[in-house]
Parts: structure tokens; sequence; C-alpha cells
């Protein structure tokens, strides 16, 4: 198409009026979509914070995380804590001698005496240790983050082979309902598990509160059609595969039944662009300011 002098000085007057409107929104501080994944701090920042802690999600929120992933266990007095893992971790946690090591067979004053900050993990060389780093509570979580508007994405660790470790489905539910709502933080939530009991429990519980279908590494259940597996699990509106099992063509499939795709955990450029390329909606990972300023260099935030 050929324009004449009018019309290419008028095409020009339109450009720079939008550039000016979309300066006078970032002053103002309004968000402006991204053109690329939305990204979810993995544990907060565990590439280089101590995983799933107050120190963690803070430094996520500073470099422009978008969504806080993390992890929910259960204290012997039922209140909602941030733990991948069930029983202490030696490899980054230190406790009292004689302590249990089950999150579930603690009290919250117990599980206060463990320092998970003292010792960097040795499976992520850019760590920093912080010591006397408490595993803190969903509450506290909130309290600390929820003026900044991010997101959260919260997984609640249960699995029917290990009842031990939580409360029955119902029950897990429950604790996270009522903290999502204590917070008015329905609308910024989504409740993600491998295990799709909770996710069922959620859908009548608090229908409104999104829900992701997590699927694991095996090759037999990594292989299994999304929209089955988020229909089964309480009509889950997200699938988050690992991101070896993602491809174009799942990704469409996923978004033609209205489905959004959020992969875990991918740590490096080659993966990223992988994720990219196959039209994920969001990808998760453990260091998320290398991700913001990967898709900064790629025009795509």
């Amino acid at each position: 198409m050929i324009f004449g002098v009018t019309g290419m000085k008028r095409i020009q007057y339109i450009l720079k009026r939008m550039r000016s409107v979309l300066a006078c929104w970032a002053l103002m501080g309004i968000a402006i979509a991204a053109t690329g994944p939305v990204v979810h701090g993995h544990r907060g920042a565990r590439a280089v914070m101590p995983e799933n802690s107050l120190p963690a999600f803070h430094y996520a929120i500073e470099q422009g995380v978008d969504v806080l992933e993390m992890d929910l266990a259960v204290t012997k007095d039922d209140i909602l804590v941030v733990s991948h893992d069930p029983e202490m971790n030696p490899k980054f946690c230190a406790g009292p001698a004689g302590s249990p090591k089950a999150i579930r067979e603690m009290t919250l004053d117990q599980l206060r005496k463990w320092d998970c900050g003292a010792k960097a993990n040795p499976e992520f060389p850019k760590q920093k240790a912080i010591p006397g780093t408490r595993i803190p509570t969903l509450d506290e979580v909130f309290q600390a983050t929820k003026a900044s508007r991010v997101e959260y994405n919260i997984e609640t660790k249960i699995s029917p082979d290990k009842p031990q470790f939580t409360p029955n489905p119902g029950a897990f539910a429950d604790l996270v309902v009522k903290m999502i709502r204590q917070h008015g933080l329905e609308s910024r939530v989504i409740v993600q598990s491998f295990d799709p009991r909770t996710l069922v429990a959620m859908s009548t519980k608090a229908p409104e509160i999104r829900r992701s279908m997590l699927t694991p590494t095996g090759a037999m259940d990594a292989m299994k059609n999304w929209v089955e597996l988020c229909s089964a699990a309480g009509k889950a509106t997200i699938i988050s595969p690992h991101y070896l099992t993602v491809t174009k063509g799942r990704v469409e499939e996923a978004h033609k039944a209205g489905l959004q795709v959020v992969p875990w955990t991918a740590n490096e450029p080659g993966q990223w662009q992988r994720m990219v390329d196959a039209g994920a909606d969001a990808i998760i990972t453990d260091d998320p300011a290398a991700l913001i300023s990967w898709l900064q260099m790629k025009g795509l935030r």
C-alpha cells in the first residue's frame, strides 16, 4: 500500500500519540500486557535464594516476577506452611537433636526451631545462604507480599500413598480456601497439584479460584491427554506439564479446549525458547530474574 505525504504524516502523528499514551501509562503504574509468557518464580527463586522463603519471594518480586510459585505442607496444629518437602531436608535445613522430621508431626512452634537457610542448597551454585531463615506460614507470605499485586501459584503437596503427611484432601482444601478468602486473594491465586483430589475439592468449595493440574515426568503419565486430565481434576482450566513433554501441537490442542499451559521447571535459554515456540502461556523457573532478562532481550516483555 502506498501512502501520500498527508497520509504518512497522519500515521506518524498517530504513532507519536500512541507512544505518549504508553509512556503516561508507565508513569501511572498501569501495566502493559506482555507479549511473551508470564513468569512464575519456582519456590520463589531457588536458583539464588533459600527456596520457599520470604527472602526468595521478596527477591523475585524485586526482579519483576508475575507469579510466586510455592508449595504447602500442614503442621500438627493445622497451620499451612510453605515447604516443598514433607520432611525437613538435611541438605539445607538444620534443627534441634531429637526433633521430629515430618512437618505433620511438628507444631508450628517446633517447626520454628529449624533453620532452612544456614546452608545453601548444593544443587544451585548461585544460591545464597541466609542463616536464620524459617519456613514461613502461608499467612505470613500473603501478609508480606500481597501489596505488590503479584499473583500466587500454590501447590498442595499431597499424595494418596503418603496420607501420614497431610490432612485428607477435603480438610486440606478447607484450610487453603479459608486462608485465601481471609486475605481476599481469590482472583490472584492458582491452586495446583499432582493429586487431583484437592483440585476436585477446591472446585466445589471455591469454584472461583483457578485450578491447575500438574503432570509428572514418567513416560506413561507424561503422555496422558491434557484435556481429559483437567476435566477429571475438578474441571481445572490450567495444565502444568514438565517442559520436556510440551509440544506446539499439544499446546494448540489445550488452547482449543480453553486451557492455559504453564510448563515447569525450565531454567535455560534453550528451554525457554522451546516454550515460547510452542506457545506456552507461562514458564515456571528457578531463576525468574534470568528469564525476565532473556524475555526483554527477545522483545517479549
